[in-house]
């Protein structure tokens, strides 16, 4: 059974609106003013949210506010329920990121098929987010069928890279955001003296340049594939007019940036304050963690060298750690492979 998150402050209208919608077979949750309602939203975010604008405390621009700045909330479908049609107050809520509109007075179809549309559209634009190029391809049809979508480009393709072939360069403006569809990218930088900190780890199903493209700069490092990958390219002009009509769209990227900026955040404070044994465990565990297909022992083929810039160090000190985690059985080595045979005491290692 959907939820629906009712804010209105009028008990009539209120009343009678939960009404309609319970008689449709939706739960109902009710706030009767702005504060109230954005605590149960961030409480339990619900399927959707129908929201009066004119209310004491805070309006329903401010809920609308609120509820976008958090990721938890930001891609819940919003409708707006007023009693002015002026087109101003219209274009300020569509602005603003409501999926919506309904004038008071409405009739109970006018109510039930507006909400029956958003948990429609809503739904479709989430499986169309699957880890793959169908998913992608599903994506920007879908979002081709809203009446602002409807000039999208049609120049969308895959593209096939070698093993060491660059994506793209540090200091290069960005074209296309990139999506792997098959494969496995690094991102890393260079320092003056030309040593080389890789900087993320990219799989199937990731996006790959998408903060050059957020910031309208230059990208901040370079991108190259560790093997030989298929990648699909969107453009820019594509990717931005679904990123800024659509709060699907744009919820995805606020929760990849909020899950990158962890990342970054944890991988600081190993650089900072971890041992290069420790430092390497983690690094092998990272592997694991991102590539891991379902073998029970995870293996993976890696230069000493990209090792090495993922932990920070100089590849002698990595080869020599490796060959210490060898002899104690925490991973068997065969050429460039790498193998994990006891990743719970790699993971256990304090220095």
């Amino acid at each position: 059974m959907k939820k629906i998150l009712l804010i209105e402050d009028n008990p009539e209208m209120r009343e009678n609106t939960a009404e309609m919608l319970e008689l449709a077979n939706y739960q109902v949750q009710v706030a009767e003013n702005g504060k109230e309602g954005v605590k149960l939203a961030q409480e339990a975010p619900p399927d959707l949210i129908i929201c009066d604008i004119m209310m004491p405390e805070l309006d329903g621009y401010g809920v609308l506010y609120l509820l976008a700045k958090n990721p938890k909330t930001s891609s819940v479908p919003f409708i707006f329920l007023t009693a002015k049609a002026e087109k101003s107050d219209y274009r300020k809520g569509m602005n603003l990121g409501a999926d919506d509109y309904l004038t008071k007075p409405f009739e109970e179809m006018e109510l039930l098929e507006a909400v029956d549309i958003r948990l429609k559209k809503s739904q479709q634009f989430q499986k169309a987010f699957e880890d793959d190029q169908e998913g992608i391809e599903h994506f920007i049809e879908e979002a081709k069928g809203l009446e602002e979508m409807n000039k999208l480009s049609e120049d969308r393709r895959s593209r096939h890279y070698k093993k060491k072939e660059a994506l793209f360069y540090e200091g290069e403006y960005p074209n296309f955001l990139y999506f792997v569809n098959r494969g496995k990218i690094k991102t890393y930088k260079m320092n003056e003296d030309g040593k080389e900190l890789i900087t993320g780890l990219y799989r199937e199903g990731d996006f790959v340049g998408y903060l050059a493209l957020l910031e309208n700069t230059e990208y901040p490092e370079s991108a190259v594939v560790l093997e030989d990958s298929e990648v699909y390219l969107i453009p820019k002009k594509d990717f931005l007019v679904l990123l800024f009509n659509n709060r699907d769209v744009s919820a995805r990227f606020i929760k990849m940036l909020s899950r990158d900026l962890v990342e970054k955040e944890q991988e600081l404070l190993n650089l900072a304050y971890n041992t290069v044994r420790k430092r390497v465990a983690d690094a092998l565990l990272q592997l694991r963690e991102r590539y891991q297909s379902g073998e029970e022992n995870f293996s993976m083929a890696i230069s000493r060298d990209d090792l090495a810039s993922m932990v920070g160090t100089a590849k002698e000190s990595v080869i020599r750690t490796l060959s210490e985690f060898k002899s104690d059985r925490l991973i068997s080595i065969n050429g460039s492979k790498i193998t994990i045979l006891q990743p719970e005491k790699l993971a256990g290692l304090r220095y």
